[in-house]
């Protein structure tokens, strides 16, 4: 006497619709967190400006299109640039400084000013022409 019944219950399982939607789902992330995300290229049109200026101006430092360095229209030479401001800034409280670069100047001209103001917590803001 044969018990067992003709059908059989399979008891595997496709794993090939799973797979199928798993990898949607990753596509679909990737492009999501590729289109979502800044990129770090930096776009710039320097120097225009809506704002307004501040009454506020202790110093002024300009850099013209020849990389001469002026403070309140005196040239002075590159080296003699930070001395110059700490002998002119030493006994002000919160001391500011305004910077002036002609446009077309290289960034190095106004970073090594900037990078003046901070190692002496001067400070700094970037002067712009209007519009």
């Amino acid at each position: 006497m044969n018990l067992r019944g003709r059908n059989k219950v399979n008891a595997e399982f496709n794993m090939s619709s799973m797979t199928d939607i798993v990898f949607l789902l990753l596509i679909f992330f990737m492009i999501a967190v590729t289109t979502m995300t800044t990129t770090n290229a930096l776009d710039l049109v320097l120097p225009n400006s809506d704002g307004q200026a501040d009454e506020v101006e202790n110093i002024s430092v300009s850099v013209d299109d020849k990389s001469n360095y002026f403070i309140d229209k005196d040239p002075f030479p590159a080296e003699e640039l930070e001395n110059a401001l700490k002998s002119r800034l030493g006994n002000q409280k919160e001391p500011n400084i305004v910077l002036h670069v002609a446009k077309g100047v290289p960034i190095e001209n106004a970073v090594k000013v900037m990078d003046i103001a901070y190692r002496n917590k001067y400070k700094i803001v970037l002067a712009v022409a209007p519009k």
